[in-house]
């Protein structure tokens, strides 16, 4: 494993750490940092000529520190020579801007793709991208894995009463379904209108029985949990006996902890692809991590081995 390198920039540097202990390599050294003037320095410290290099860092908050921190880090591996660059980025920030909804708006998820690869990256290893047609705006080889498994296996363990899988919304009803089929429960959808560009969300329906089971929703994010708790609440309303939720990235935005808090919502399991630490962290929240996963990902694509027999 001489040959391969991983290095982190300042959005999760812990996920950097597990990976490469999982890996047993060290994490590269180099110096990424803010000067007063908010200039951002990268420093490779280490020989990255003809090495396969992988640069972990989700553009999560805060979101444009952490892409530029990112941009410049590939910029700094293509300069001195690296061999392959791979960007992992467990949560690909912008990805809900991914289609032209409204006159006159950008598809910023298209944009950051071709950031990345002018910046340097050679391939891109994510996690459960919001829209899968995401992966067609890279010009380069995209590898999306899931915390699919890693949620059903928690889940699993627990063996709810009497499950109903809920997606909380028409767009994540595929993800939703492959999570009851391995739970052997059935699947309900919530129906929703989001209020504008503000986060604002109508539940309007619920489509599926939920009376006297115990609600499991799912969803590929959880934001400012405005969408969470009115999920949750309907679902209370029409007779699921206790709500636990899950997802794979705790973006936990303004108001989300206080509103999760306040919320009968009995737990709520996420993974670590982005941090989840001090106030952000409660009692009902459970990070599930998913070092080993992307890992074992980062050894298969270093080895020339099959990404997608992880999931098989």
């Amino acid at each position: 494993m001489d040959d391969l390198k991983v290095f982190t920039g300042n959005a999760h540097p812990a996920l950097a750490r597990a990976v490469t202990e999982y890996l047993k390599i060290p994490l590269g050294e180099c110096e990424v940092f803010q000067f007063s003037n908010e200039n951002i320095f990268v420093r490779i410290m280490e020989n990255v000529r003809s090495r396969d290099t992988f640069v972990i860092q989700p553009i999560s908050s805060p979101v444009n520190q952490n892409l530029v921190e990112l941009l410049i880090m590939l910029d700094a591996l293509k300069r001195a020579s690296a061999g392959r660059i791979t960007a992992v980025i467990p949560y690909y920030g912008y990805s809900r801007t991914d289609k032209k909804d409204q006159p006159r708006v950008p598809i910023t998820a298209r944009l950051i793709a071709d950031l990345l690869t002018v910046a340097g990256a050679n391939r891109l290893l994510t996690m459960d991208l919001h829209a899968a047609q995401i992966q067609g705006f890279f010009n380069i080889p995209v590898d999306e894995l899931t915390a699919l498994n890693i949620l059903s296996t928690y889940f699993k363990k627990k063996k709810l009463d009497n499950p109903v899988v809920v997606a909380t919304d028409i767009g994540i009803t595929k993800r939703a379904r492959d999570l009851a089929h391995k739970l052997d429960a059935p699947l309900a959808i919530m129906e929703k209108r989001r209020i504008g560009n503000k986060d604002q969300i109508e539940t309007l329906n619920v489509i599926g029985d939920v009376n006297g089971r115990t609600a499991l929703t799912v969803d590929d994010e959880i934001d400012t949990a405005g969408s969470l708790t009115n999920t949750v609440n309907t679902l209370i309303d029409r007779g699921a006996k206790e709500v636990f939720a899950c997802c794979t990235h705790p973006v936990f935005s303004g108001q989300a902890i206080q509103r999760i808090a306040s919320s009968p919502v009995r737990e709520v399991v996420v993974t670590d692809t982005i941090p989840v630490n001090g106030e952000r962290k409660l009692d009902k929240i459970t990070v599930l991590p998913i070092a080993p996963l992307l890992g074992e990902a980062i050894n298969r694509i270093h080895t020339g081995q099959s990404v997608g027999a992880l999931f098989e």
